[in-house]
């Protein structure tokens, strides 16, 4: 019988113990170790059967139970303390604040408060509110960012039934469920009022429709979580699923998402700064374009607030927004019917002071190989922010390529996009058995803050063993206990199941691959040749075995029959003691997989990887990574900390592409990781491979870890961004007027801005290093005075049709104008490097606000 109606009835904790219920609201219990054991404690098999969730596990707790936790004085002492290391933890000086003094020592301000919105944050199996990389990153971004201080506020959606739960069917299929999600069972609370009722966003819709959502917080650590949701009362049935799930929903639901989460996030952020008195965010951080409707909203503030035109409005917003980009995918990027914005913002719905024919001009697709009448949330993203970047090296470059239509005037290599690389939160991802070995060898756990990495090399080879088969023991446990569930899923009666108890040998190189299942990723590479597989997986003296999980989105037909593929594979009698598919990959399963393979595969078809951080996630806990030179492997591969697959690029043909970098990958595994893993001394330890071990946590260590993202980002973007922000607001927006008038009259004037002439003299026929290039440049700037330009040198060594690659830039100084608008530049350039040399002359938009000359998209050249 089904209920006829469902609420939540919350368990009261005997005053003694009141310290449990504030130490299961706040998620750090999800890294911290000695949280999740004092819950624990109180019934480990209760711990377990509620998913290791505090809040699950005191709701199960009856009076009386608690009443006996209440009148345990050692207990009680427990829950004490551990209260008081939160609050420390909440209240205590951490990296930030010392970087802040260091700033204010140099004349800087550090940002009050950072917004950072994401479509997803992953921070623990217990609130699923993720699909795969981008929320599992910004889920370590905020933990991270709490763990050092940062003032950062999360903003996202509150998705009733998450991503989904996957499984599978008799034939290997993939199928999927969405269990609700009640927030009063979680550890959320509601953003309300002070006279107790719930506080509301409202965002009004096409046809009189209006969208209502609530406001959950989830406290991380010292990061507040703020996500929106939909699921109200007084919503129309439609409306209320629009936050029903996770890139879910037909129709307009993608669009009234978006809308929620970048209108409606700006509004809860207001709402949250009312209500607790937290300053109002001096930076706004968009992770892809998904959010990017925040910065029309900010617009529409400035409009309405304080006066200013949406050309003045527009540089406010743009001088203190971040935009990343994390895909170097097409596909991965929100796109809609230009008549849709139209309809949702234009006529009745149009908001005021943000006309709708300029609202779609930040979206259009305008430019070289773009497509009319679509309005791109990514490109929108980008115009709405002064400062961008990809998420490695490669990303970077890729995203400049994928972007560069943008910025006409610049090659590649100049687009305004920088990089960031990712990085991972150690304390989530990293195996407690890795901090019990490091804290008994090298006198601390914490490796990165006391900077032990350079000591690695002193714990003994066979404790780094020893530990290894440890946590790969625990993943072959892990993976009987979820093939056994999947095949009993399946249909398959215990009786059947036997062989079950074998799947999976400690004692076997173990292969790690998970991640989700777009077809560039490559799930089946592996599969191109079966029987080389599978004479890998059966060899007698160095077999492997596979370890493989991930979810392909429900719409996507293509990534499904790839994962059945795989499950039929895994599924032969003759091999699937050596090969498991597990279902439903997420954070509870990674925890378990990371630590425990020897070996993470990635072979996405390059350069298709933005990052790719679950290989960082693996090196951390000791495994070596065999991927394609993609995403930060490209940039972090040395030779020593793993094995890089060749890739067959500039082969056009996919089929034989994919059956030349399958051949690599099974040669490397055969011959050279098989092979180190196997080759053991007397003692029965592989020397060679624990010495890569150790070099890849001295080296990769220090680098992939979110902390150094975190401050990365600190510094290279939010704190520029807050900067900019406080210089263009500053005695009432002068900053952001004299920047939006500097802008029309550039574009107004450009068209006939031009080099007229260039005159080089000084060099002989044969110039040599040291010979110096002297340089005279004739320019009409049409009105603009030269304060207004940059008149540059741009040199560099030049390919086989005179393009410049390796370019260097140098001003010119001005050296006479003339009563026609022309004037006349001039500068000097030594000779510094041999082969070929290119030069020309360009001109450029200047001005103090301008994060980069190439902000305009505009240049001259001779």
């Amino acid at each position: 019988m089904k209920a006829i109606r469902r609420f939540s009835v919350r368990t009261v904790l005997p005053s003694r113990i009141e310290g449990l219920g504030v130490l299961a609201s706040n998620l750090r219990w999800s890294w911290h170790p000695p949280t999740r054991d004092l819950f624990e404690s109180i019934s480990p098999r209760k711990w377990v059967d509620a998913g290791e969730d505090p809040v699950k596990l005191l709701s199960r707790l009856s009076a009386d139970e608690l009443a006996a936790l209440a009148a345990d004085d050692e207990f009680v002492s427990s829950v004490v303390a551990a209260n008081e290391d939160l609050h420390h933890y909440l209240t205590d000086e951490r990296w930030y604040q010392s970087w802040s003094r260091e700033q204010e020592a140099a004349g800087k301000a550090a940002p009050a408060a950072i917004a950072y919105f994401s479509p997803e944050f992953g921070i623990t199996a217990v609130l699923p509110q993720y699909s795969g990389g981008l929320g599992i990153l910004a889920g370590d971004h905020l933990k991270t960012a709490s763990d050092l201080g940062v003032p950062i506020v999360g903003v996202g959606l509150f998705y009733k039934t998450g991503y989904f739960k996957q499984s599978l069917n008799r034939d290997g299929w993939q199928v999927e469920t969405y269990p609700v999600l009640d927030p009063d069972e979680l550890p959320l609370s509601l953003l309300r009022e002070e006279d107790g009722t719930p506080a509301v966003v409202t965002i009004d819709l096409p046809a009189g429709r209006v969208l209502n959502a609530h406001v959950w917080k989830a406290q991380v650590g010292r990061v507040p979580l703020l996500l929106l949701d939909s699921d109200v009362p007084g919503n129309d049935e439609q409306t209320r699923k629009v936050t029903e799930s996770l890139y879910g929903g037909g129709g307009d639901t993608r669009l009234e998402q978006e809308l929620l989460l970048g209108i409606g996030g700006v509004r809860a952020l207001r709402l949250w700064s009312r209500l607790s008195g937290a300053p109002t965010p001096e930076v706004y951080h968009t992770n892809e374009g998904h959010a990017g409707f925040l910065g029309v909203e900010r617009i529409a503030e400035l409009v309405r607030d304080h006066g200013l035109s949406f050309d003045e409005a527009l540089e406010a917003v743009r001088a203190a927004t971040v935009f990343t980009t994390h895909t170097p995918v097409p596909a991965g990027i929100d796109r809609f019917d230009a008549a849709k914005i139209n309809l949702f913002f234009g006529g009745a719905n149009a908001i005021e002071g943000v006309p709708v024919e300029r609202l779609l001009a930040l979206g259009a697709e305008d430019y070289e190989g773009g497509q009319p009448g679509i309005f791109n949330m990514a490109v929108m993203g980008l115009r709405l922010a002064q400062r961008a970047n990809g998420v490695s090296q490669l990303h970077g470059v890729v995203s400049r390529g994928m972007f560069d239509g943008l910025w006409p005037g610049f090659d590649d290599v100049e687009v305004p996009i920088t990089s960031i690389t990712n990085g991972v939160h150690a304390p989530t991802w990293v195996d407690r058995a890795v901090y019990d070995v490091a804290r008994k060898h090298l006198g601390t756990a914490d490796i990165a803050g006391t900077d032990a990495w350079a000591r690695i090399d002193g714990v003994p080879a066979d404790a780094v063993w020893s530990t290894k088969r440890e946590m790969r023991e625990k993943l072959v446990t892990d993976a009987r206990r979820r093939v056994r569930s999947s095949w009993q899923k399946r249909g398959a009666t215990d009786a059947e199941l036997g062989w079950v108890d074998d799947v999976l040998d400690p004692d076997v190189l173990t292969i790690g691959f998970a991640r989700r299942v777009p077809t560039y990723k490559r799930l089946t590479l592996m599969l191109r040749d079966p029987a080389r597989l599978k004479a890998l997986l059966l060899h007698p003296q160095r077999p492997i075995q596979l370890v493989i999980a991930g979810k392909s989105h429900p719409a996507d037909e293509t990534g499904k029959r790839l994962i059945q593929e795989m499950v039929r594979f895994a599924d032969d009698p003759e091999v699937r003691h050596r090969i498991v598919f597990l279902p439903n990959y997420d954070i509870a399963m990674a925890q378990h997989l990371y630590p425990g393979c020897d070996v993470w595969l990635n072979n996405p078809l390059r350069p298709f990887e933005a990052c790719g951080t679950s290989g960082m996630k693996a090196a951390l806990n000791g495994g070596l990574n065999l991927s394609i030179l993609d995403g930060w492997w490209d940039e972090w591969f040395d030779g020593r900390n793993g094995w890089a697959i060749p890739t067959a690029d500039g082969v056009e043909d996919a089929e034989r592409r994919d059956d030349i970098e399958a051949a690599a990958l099974y040669d490397l595994i055969e011959n050279d990781v098989a092979a180190k893993f196997y080759d053991r001394d007397a003692a029965g330890l592989p020397q060679g491979w624990i010495a890569m071990m150790t070099h890849t946590l001295k080296t990769l260590g220090p680098k992939v870890l979110a902390s150094r993202m975190v401050q990365d980002y600190t510094r290279q973007l939010y704190s520029p961004a807050a900067n900019a922000g406080r210089a263009v607001i500053a005695s009432d927006f002068a900053g952001a007027k004299d920047l939006a008038a500097y802008k029309a009259k550039i574009r107004a004037s450009w068209p006939k801005v031009k080099v007229e002439h260039v005159e080089p003299s000084g060099l002989s026929d044969s110039p040599q290093i040291g010979d110096v290039l002297d340089l005279r440049a004739y320019v009409a700037l049409d009105g603009l005075t030269p304060d207004d330009v940059d008149v540059q040198l741009v040199h560099g060594h030049v390919n086989d049709v005179d393009e410049l690659w390796g370019m260097e830039v140098a001003p010119l100084r001005l050296v006479e104008s003339y009563d026609d608008g022309r004037h006349q530049f001039a500068g000097s350039q030594p000779l510094r490097r041999t082969g070929s040399f290119g030069y020309s002359v360009r001109v450029v938009p200047k001005h103090p606000s301008l994060a980069s000359a190439a902000e305009l998209g505009l240049a001259r050249n001779a």
